[in-house]
């Protein structure tokens, strides 16, 4: 631990959280960002590009790092036409959790140009 930092934190997608959560909490991580887009385990896989990676184990993942870490985000990029349909499940799924999810609008650039046709007004 380095003396005057009050937050170590990461951002992640936790695929890996589980595995590695013991050493980094050792480390000092004390904050976490997860992404999660979704609770969806087919989105999930289509997301994250793994065939096999389990979205109820992403779950239990939320839950022992809210136990464990003094803060926890939820990061969910809001995406129309793919998980839009999930933004109340999300708020359900945390509601009872120490949990702050941020829903975000997805901006899609390419190169100089964006492409105004994905954004989301419905949300």
């Amino acid at each position: 631990k380095l003396e005057g930092l009050k937050t170590i934190a990461v951002t992640t997608n936790g695929i890996n959280l589980t595995r590695l959560l013991p050493r980094l909490k050792e480390a000092g991580l004390n904050a976490i960002n997860i992404s999660l887009d979704t609770l969806v385990p087919a989105k999930f896989e289509f997301i994250v590009r793994r065939k096999g990676t389990n979205l109820s184990s992403k779950a239990t993942v939320l839950i022992l790092a809210g136990i464990c870490l003094l803060y926890l985000q939820v990061n969910c990029v809001v995406m129309r036409g793919f998980n839009e349909d999930e933004v109340l499940d999300f708020v359900d799924f945390t509601k009872d959790l120490p949990i702050d999810v941020r829903f975000i609008e997805y901006m899609p650039f390419d190169g100089k140009y964006c492409c105004f046709e994905f954004f989301s007004s419905e949300v």
